[in-house]
């Protein structure tokens, strides 16, 4: 069994009409309810012993890591356990930021500004070697949201992936821990309802409205954590 760890909800239109952050999830992993265990972290949901699951998915939310909130500090301490046990991970987002964060890195405001939008990401060397991401291409398009980034990787870890503007949109710790700042769970209506509701952070609104496109490369990185770790 797979677990995911809900760290927050999703705008509430969307959580009530078309599901939220671990529905995403499941959805583009190709896994059965009855696969995965969802954990709501932020409305105190227990957290479990990480070695009880073949792998874990940390989800996005809207919250900030640098506010410090008690569930997301004590759910970076399980983080820390869970790494040093090699449960193979992955953090999406805010999921991405935790990681990093839990492990010694540096997060806090991107220095430009939210990333918002499908965006074009590309492997580094590192990356088309990667266990994980060698499935991506080397250049794919992905979802992003985001207005805090990994500004400093802890030490040990390996950038897989970035652009011009986000130069860690992936990165590894260790042999089964990974991070991305885009949304492999997002689908291009998705995106286009959170570009429309943060429209005010987006200089020139309509072009990336007309960008949005479907991002299956990235999407197939769920499925692809999934099948790796999976003992059934």
């Amino acid at each position: 069994m797979f677990l995911v760890l809900k760290m927050g909800s999703t705008l509430k239109e969307l959580e009530d009409n078309y599901g939220g952050f671990s529905d995403w999830i499941i959805r583009f992993m190709g896994a059965f309810r009855k696969q995965v265990k969802v954990i709501d972290v932020q409305n105190g949901d227990k957290l479990p012993e990480p070695s009880e699951y073949e792998g874990i998915i940390i989800s996005g939310a809207h919250e900030m890591v640098t506010d410090h909130h008690d569930w997301s500090e004590k759910t970076a301490e399980w983080i820390k356990s869970a790494v040093a046990k090699e449960i193979p991970l992955l953090g999406i987002c805010y999921g991405h930021q935790l990681l990093a964060y839990a492990l010694g890195g540096r997060v806090d405001n991107h220095p430009f500004g939210a990333e918002i939008g499908t965006v074009e990401v590309e492997l580094t060397d590192a990356g088309k070697k990667d266990p994980l991401f060698k499935t991506l291409p080397k250049k794919f398009t992905a979802h992003a949201t985001h207005t805090q980034s990994v500004l400093k990787l802890p030490e040990g870890c390996v950038v897989l992936a970035g652009n011009g503007y986000e130069p860690i949109h992936g990165f590894r710790y260790g042999k089964n821990a990974w991070g991305v700042q885009f949304h492999p769970e997002f689908d291009s209506f998705i995106m286009e309802q959170y570009a429309e509701h943060q429209k005010h952070k987006i200089k020139e609104p309509d072009k990336i409205m007309e960008l949005i496109d479907e991002t299956p490369e990235a999407n197939a990185l769920l499925a692809a954590f999934m099948e790796m770790f999976s003992k059934s």
